[in-house]
């Protein structure tokens, strides 16, 4: 059965944007190399890029279920586009700078805040409960093959024909986001259907949200494991470069294609995520998800086979995608819908605050014990996550989900 015309419209926006999403990611950091050699100034572009989404992500959560969602969708890219169009004429010109380059991809970051939240929030308006994991499997698809597979390496090739032109190319497909997500269905973004309340304090709604979550024992507790999950997967991943090269033998271009490899993981996760759901359910499917990235940890602790590593990482990433598809499933289909914006930031918060954790861990194990410790570290907290999630899912009182 069919997803119908809206969820094509919402597809196909997610999948231009995310296209735009790999070619920034590639050429923002080689715009910088244009300007500087400082290895400091360039990092500090993604350091930027991540503290600002950080800041923001509460407070957008709030004006995501304020505000129509179609809307936001559509001004968020076309913000976009407007944004990358602007530092492409201005770099083209010889007017280029690595302060404009910090200030776009800050704003760039603020706006994909907005658009990925609001992009969650609204699939339920579009698609029925039992079709969600479908859904989101089709659209976790289309963000691996657009943001791994083709939005990179086509950015380094515009690049290298002339260094604005990926620029132009990232903010053309913005603009084509926008013009899908325009082209939804005005009763898709929810504002309409919403209660009228007085307004309160940015606050003291985005605490509304936090409050929610934590009283909700199955998705808070899954929230939690979210944050726990994100320091697992950072601690390896924060190292994974020295591990490639130390330990595996790569040189850049071998790095680039053991990645690449392991996304083929995430695709295979994202298309059979929802016949492995109906199958095992979704307590078993997410327990068993977080069982296989442990095992993928702690195989990779003791492999130095270049093939094998790359199988293990995709395992790896076919187990991230798996969970990160059900439990946006359950969010979609347990939290009302006037609160869904500011439980999606809360739940993320936790996991940005996992992530930072994670990277400093992974660093200070990698230093004092070896490269093989942060991978050890994963694969135990791994399964600390998993006896938990069996734990929650096993004393549901409620209907199964």
């Amino acid at each position: 059965m069919g997803l119908g015309r809206g969820f094509r419209r919402l597809w196909a926006g997610n999948a231009a944007g995310n296209l735009s999403d790999g070619i920034v990611f590639v050429a923002i950091p080689l715009l910088a190399t244009s300007l500087t050699s400082d290895a400091l100034l360039i990092a500090g572009l993604a350091a930027v890029y991540s503290a600002v989404r950080l800041l923001v992500v509460v407070p957008v959560g709030v004006y995501v279920d304020r505000l129509d969602r179609r809307t936001i969708l559509w001004v968020t890219n076309a913000a976009r586009a407007v944004l990358l169009l602007t530092l492409a004429v201005l770099f083209a010109t010889g007017n280029g700078s690595l302060t404009l380059l910090y200030v776009v991809f800050a704003g760039i970051g603020v706006l994909e805040t907005a658009a990925d939240n609001a992009a969650l929030s609204i699939l339920p308006s579009i698609v029925p409960g039992r079709q969600l994991d479908r859904a989101n499997g089709r659209v976790s698809a289309a963000q691996l093959v657009a943001d791994e597979f083709v939005g990179p390496p086509l950015g380094g090739l515009l690049f290298a024909a002339a260094a604005a032109l990926p620029v132009f190319a990232a903010g053309g497909f913005y603009a084509a986001a926008g013009i899908f997500f325009l082209a939804l269905s005005r009763r898709a973004g929810g504002g309409a259907g919403r209660p009228l309340l007085p307004r309160r304090s940015v606050y003291r709604e985005a605490l509304d949200g936090a409050v929610w979550l934590r009283g909700h024992r199955l998705l808070g507790w899954l929230a939690v494991v979210g944050g726990l999950a994100s320091v697992a997967y950072m601690m390896p991943f924060s190292v994974l470069v020295l591990y490639s090269q130390q330990t595996l033998g790569l040189d850049s271009a071998g790095y680039g294609a053991i990645l690449a490899v392991s996304a083929l993981g995430g695709l295979v996760g994202s298309l059979g995520t929802a016949a492995l759901r109906a199958r095992l359910g979704y307590g078993g499917t997410i327990a068993a998800s977080l069982a296989l990235g442990a095992v993928s940890m702690f195989a990779l602790a003791v492999v130095e086979s270049v093939w094998l590593a790359a199988v293990l990482l995709a395992v790896y990433i076919l187990h991230a995608v798996v969970w990160g598809i059900c439990v946006s499933s359950l969010r979609q289909r347990l939290v009302p819908d006037a609160l869904r914006g500011r439980v999606n930031a809360s739940s993320k918060v936790l996991g940005l605050v996992g992530l930072t954790v994670g990277a400093v861990l992974g660093g200070l194990l990698a230093a004092s014990a070896g490269l093989s410790a942060p991978f050890l570290a994963s694969g135990a907290l791994f399964v600390v996550c998993a006896v938990i999630v069996r734990a929650v899912f096993r004393r549901r009182t409620v209907r199964r989900v």
